[in-house]
């Protein structure tokens, strides 16, 4: 069991590392910020984002409205709604 953590560690520190040389600052703390709310697109959105740079699709930083526009598209499918308690 202590190699699947040391491993899940591992796999949270490449993430890290690859999302860092790829988004920009600002785009790293909406990131963040998402992450922060417990937001569900989060892990998806990782993912998408490390595919691209992994295929070699990615030729510029990710700036904040680059990210804001990817998550427009991932989100586009699922209904937000806000209830008052």
């Amino acid at each position: 069991m202590e190699s699947s953590v040391a491993e899940q560690m591992e796999l949270e520190r490449l993430k890290k590392v690859i999302l860092g040389k790829i988004l920009s600052k600002e785009a790293v703390e909406r990131l963040g910020r998402l992450r922060a709310v417990n937001n569900p697109i989060v892990p998806q959105l990782e993912m998408y984002l490390i595919q691209l740079y992994q295929s070699g699709q990615l030729k510029e930083t990710i700036t904040d409205e680059k990210l804001k526009q990817i998550l427009s598209v991932l989100t586009s499918g699922r209904k937000t709604s806000i209830r008052r308690i």
